[in-house]
């Protein structure tokens, strides 16, 4: 054997009790568990290395089912922000917007449009244009070596439609609806595992109903998943629940919710209805899952706010309408008096806006400032090109620990890794939930939680392989103290590394040992398997 993992305590991610053990591990994969007190005669695994893990925990690698690292996993050969937290796989592709399947014009207008999630990509050789080859492409990253952790991508529908129709707040034509058909239909092909959407993000936000459902269609043809960054968070936003629900059931295709809150003053408390909803639609046969970050604020970029009518045409557009005084007064009007869609219909406080990042390291003053009026935040667009990010404290804490012990419950980080000052749910999401929610609340169980961020999020993927400790799976494996296992990364310092993880394996290689980053790069795409 390449390693045996001695008396350690596994969780194995079903949820089941946890037990004593030892773990073999050869060729990337777990060969044995000899639990302790097995029947006499069964002798202990032996190995070229022995790791004594007395006093820790062993679970299958964390799924991060909403994360925003994909120029992260090119540019950085490191990511420790996601390695050390014991994430073994992300998913990519998220809200609607990424870098594949496009064209040249449509990858230079998506470089512009999220800026603010990924930096502007200077320094990578963009020389991928379908979805394959991005997948091939993070194979052969850093001199072919690999990258550091797995990835699994979703085809972002909003590019699709930004490839296929442009920027335009108007139904597609049957040749561009049957070209988006197309689009989607490859990227699976190519091996993503779903589609996402930003339904408050142009210009996937322009699409109705029966375009999106058209594409569900498509993605159910091939035993994908919708993942909805849905039209509203805040006001309407159990009816934004219920058209994905309602969508998605038409198409019959399985629903993935993306960071499941229930925000703003309007929702308050209001966790229950959304879990009602939910429950009503599951015992109905509805196939779902959702996801969530352990934290009340969230996160996203400034221009994200402005009305949708204002971001028709894309990056330059919005600008010139910026700097235009009668523009930019109809703008300010939606933000703070009517409410805008880009702001979930309700009217924006400026106090709970916490600027995160800027573009412009000129304007690195303002990051850690609340907003103060319309005035900065219009002055910030324009001078930043709208590439500012923010936090949005609009979270109420109650709904988030309502919501995280659901039955379908899976965790994302949703972490924009770049900005001064990001949201430490980046660096710290799933230590979080073991330290905080598992640990100090008893929100949940050891094992239960470890069963939210392994097993579940592996069966909504359809990996047969992963997030579970098996003879025969895969050994994506994080050893961590139960006792210790915390965040580091706080909102004044977001990018402390997480205390009580030792040790991370993926595919049976350290990426994490004694707490330190090694130079592995073992991680690799992880492609959709084939529909059943």
């Amino acid at each position: 054997m390449d390693l045996v993992i001695r008396d350690v305590e596994v969780v194995d991610g079903s949820g089941g009790d946890s037990y004593r053990a030892d773990v073999a591990l050869d060729g990337g994969r777990i060969a044995a568990i000899v639990k302790e007190g097995a029947a006499a005669g069964c002798q202990r695994p032996t190995a070229r290395r022995v790791l004594d893990a007395e006093g820790l925990a062993l679970s299958p690698g964390f799924i991060d089912m909403h994360a925003h690292s994909d120029l992260a996993l090119l540019r950085d050969p490191d990511h420790s922000a996601k390695a050390a937290q014991g994430v073994t796989l992300e998913v990519l592709g998220q809200d609607g917007l990424s870098y594949a399947p496009v064209d040249d014009r449509t990858l230079t207008e998506v470089r512009r449009a999220i800026t603010g999630w990924n930096g502007d990509g200077s320094g990578i050789d963009f020389d991928w244009r379908t979805v394959g080859e991005y997948l091939d492409r993070l194979d052969r990253s850093h001199g072919g070596r690999g990258i550091a952790v797995n990835a699994a991508y979703l085809v972002p529908q909003g590019t699709v439609r930004m490839y296929a129709v442009g920027w335009d707040d108007r139904p597609a034509t049957d040749a561009e609806l049957n070209r988006m058909r197309r689009l989607v239909a490859e990227g699976m092909e190519q091996g993503a595992v779903g589609m996402s959407s930003g339904l408050t993000y142009t210009p996937g936000m322009y699409a109705p109903d029966s375009e999106l459902t058209e594409l569900c269609g498509v993605v159910a043809l091939y035993g994908g998943y919708y993942c909805p960054h849905h039209r509203s968070y805040g006001a309407g936003a159990l009816q934004a629940y219920e058209e994905m629900v309602a969508l998605t059931r038409d198409a019959g295709c399985a629903l993935h919710l993306a960071h499941a809150t229930m925000n703003f003053g309007v929702n308050k408390g209001k966790a229950p209805d959304l879990l009602s909803l939910l429950d009503r639609a599951l015992d109905a046969g509805a196939d779902i899952s959702l996801d969530t970050y352990p934290y009340t604020p969230g996160c996203t970029t400034l221009v994200a706010l402005l009305p949708s009518w204002a971001s028709e045409g894309g990056p330059e557009t919005i600008l010139a309408r910026l700097r235009d005084e009668a523009a930019s007064e109809r703008i300010r009007h939606h933000l703070e008096e009517i409410g805008s869609d880009g702001c979930h219909g309700v009217p924006v406080e400026w106090d709970t806006v916490e600027i995160s990042g800027v573009s412009d390291p000129g304007l690195a003053r303002f990051v850690g400032r609340r907003v103060d009026g319309w005035t900065t935040a219009r002055r910030l667009l324009v001078e930043d090109r709208l590439g500012t990010t923010i936090l949005q404290h609009v979270g109420h804490e109650e709904n988030v620990r309502a919501i995280m012990r659901h039955r379908v419950h899976t965790g994302g980080s949703d972490g924009i890794l770049r900005g001064l000052k990001p949201h430490p749910r980046a660096y710290g999401t799933f230590p979080h939930y073991l330290g905080r929610y598992v640990r100090e609340l008893g929100v949940l169980s050891l094992e239960e939680c470890v069963a939210h961020l392994t097993s579940r999020p592996a069966a909504r993927l359809r990996l047969p392989d992963r997030g579970l400790i098996r003879e025969g799976y895969r050994a994506d494996l994080v050893l961590f103290d139960p006792t210790t296992v915390a965040a580091g990364s706080t909102y004044a310092s977001p990018r402390r590394l997480p205390t009580g993880i030792p040790h991370v394996l993926i595919n049976g290689t350290f990426v994490i040992e004694d707490g330190k980053r090694t130079d592995a790069l073992p991680g690799r795409s992880i492609r959709r398997a084939p529909a059943t």
